[in-house]
């Protein structure tokens, strides 16, 4: 017999209770609905208790909710965000970034580095854990050692890089001028009472003391924060330069994602930080690229590839046995005693293994199945409730794609699924053509060839959305043979919440076309 769980298309049981009951008039309107509203994809219906009317919501909803005991001692543990004290399978890659990094304690410029692995292999948790160790020792010893981070995947722009930088650089400096000028005042005050305090100290007198003061007041005023557009871009490198050359430092900066830098906006950036340390006086600046592909630096000038990948550090995906691991130190500390069957983290660790050892996957596997647990009310995490996780998840993967889609590729599965829905069984590709353009014509989008849309059709099969077989047709050719990878009323629900498709009042003529020659 079939688990419900393990069907994709079904949905996981609801609590017998009054607030699920649909009125005659709900579920007529319900059945006349042309497609799901889209929230009903994106977010999970709450139990709200027995109200005991379905056309009321109840009060003291979350008192409701609230009645049973958490399962979670600390859920941000199980978020991509957090950076563990240990990290599992990690310990070759952070002593090789560690080797690298220990001569900024020296004062020396750092040798630049390369990060590759894939998704989930704990690039970003390694080397936030190193910097976070380089910044603690460097107070320790007093060496002016800071490293910033930047995602790349966020701020993808050469304009915005620098001026994010320039900023944490300014800020940094006005807090460093403000305390100095606080410690010179108090200084200043004291040797008004009694001069004697300055013997040990560079300063001859309270004048020159006031100098310094009116100084390093005027630097302050110089510091000008960089705005998020308007400035030419050379003016925000200068700020920039300036910022970081203030005072004696050594400085990491750490491009997370950095190849979505390189595909946005090119490598000048990396050219513009690579040469930096021949320019600067007093600070000694060295990137640290993390990157997901290890194939960007074939685009790279020649110069800056060079510079750039001094020492590259590869991180391998993770086996079935090192998930385990890492669950099981995150739950230690993430759960509540006893709060997981013994079934659950082998089972999160098998799946994330199948995605390429994925260690991210595997904790919001954990993080999820959590949570359905939860909104259960049960007193434990059982194996039902990660297989549960693991659709949720999938079908939240599949309503992203779907919405980051171009127009141009939406239309052509918009047209995939109204065949799909009225019946329509070994979809070829001139059918599709023909909804598809008179779908175009509707929302006046340009119409591509259909050879073009063979080709997105080729792209929504790599991305796992439809399947597209091609079968012989003897004397007749060869055609693609296409169907739907995805929960249809989902996906429809996704592709009709933007707005030029969602405006189309009736599909079903669109329907007929593909009886059209």
């Amino acid at each position: 017999m079939t688990d419900a769980s393990d069907d994709p298309d079904t949905e996981p049981d609801t609590p017998e209770d009054d607030s699920y009951d649909l009125s005659a008039d709900e579920q007529s309107a319900e059945t006349r609905s042309r497609t799901p509203d889209l929230d009903d994809v994106v977010l999970d219906n709450l139990d709200t208790g027995d109200s005991g009317d379905s056309d009321e919501a109840s009060r003291g909803l979350f008192d409701d909710l609230l009645e049973g005991e958490p399962i979670f001692e600390n859920k941000e543990v199980l978020r991509p965000s957090y950076t563990p004290h240990k990290l599992p399978h990690r310990e070759e890659q952070i002593n090789n970034m560690a080797t690298i990094l220990v001569t900024a304690l020296r004062g020396d410029t750092p040798s630049n580095i390369l990060i590759y692995g894939k998704t989930g292999t704990g690039k970003t948790a390694s080397a936030k854990f190193v910097s976070e160790e380089l910044e603690t020792t460097s107070q320790k010893y007093e060496v002016p050692c800071e490293v910033e981070y930047i995602n790349c995947e966020v701020t993808d722009t050469q304009y915005r890089v620098l001026a994010q930088l320039a900023n944490k650089f300014i800020n940094k400096n006005v807090e460093v001028i403000n305390d100095q000028i606080g410690e010179l005042e108090e200084l200043a005050s004291r040797a008004r009472e009694d001069d004697a305090v300055l013997a040990d100290t560079t300063f001859e007198s309270v004048d020159v003391i006031d100098d310094e003061i009116d100084s390093l007041a005027a630097d302050k005023e110089e510091f000008e924060e960089v705005p998020m557009t308007g400035w030419p871009t050379d003016r925000v490198y200068s700020s920039f330069f300036e910022a970081v050359d203030y005072h004696e430092r050594v400085v990491v900066i750490m491009l997370d994602e950095i190849d979505k830098l390189v595909e946005k906006s090119g490598d000048d950036t990396l050219y513009n930080l690579s040469r930096m340390n021949s320019e600067l006086e007093n600070s000694r600046v060295s990137i640290m690229g993390i990157s997901n592909d290890l194939k960007f630096t074939d685009f790279l000038d020649p110069r800056v590839k060079s510079s750039l990948g001094e020492e590259e550090i590869v991180f391998p995906p993770y086996d079935a046995n090192q998930l385990r691991d890492i669950l099981q130190a995150r739950a230690d500390v993430a759960f509540k005693g006893d709060a997981l069957s013994e079934d659950v983290i082998p089972l999160c660790a098998a799946f994330a293994a199948q995605e390429h050892g994925d260690a991210r996957r595997a904790l919001d596997l954990l993080r999820t199945a959590g949570e359905l647990a939860e909104r259960d009310q049960t007193d434990q995490v059982e194996e039902d409730h990660v297989r549960q996780a693991q659709e949720k998840i999938e079908l939240d993967r599949v309503v992203e794609v779907v919405r980051t889609l171009p127009t141009q590729s939406k239309i052509v599965l918009f047209a995939i699924i109204l065949l799909e829905k009225n019946g329509v069984r070994n979809i070829n590709t001139g059918e599709v053509f023909n909804i598809y353009k008179n779908l175009c014509e509707e929302i006046d989008a340009d119409v591509l060839t259909q050879r073009r849309v063979t080709d997105l059709i080729s792209e929504l099969d790599m991305l796992g959305i439809v399947n597209a077989v091609v079968v012989s047709k003897g004397r007749y050719g060869r055609t693609k043979e296409i169907s739907l990878s995805v929960p249809t009323e989902e996906t429809e629900a996704v592709l009709l919440s933007d707005s030029r498709l969602g405006d189309i009042d009736d599909v079903q003529p669109f329907v007929q076309a593909r009886f059209d020659n």
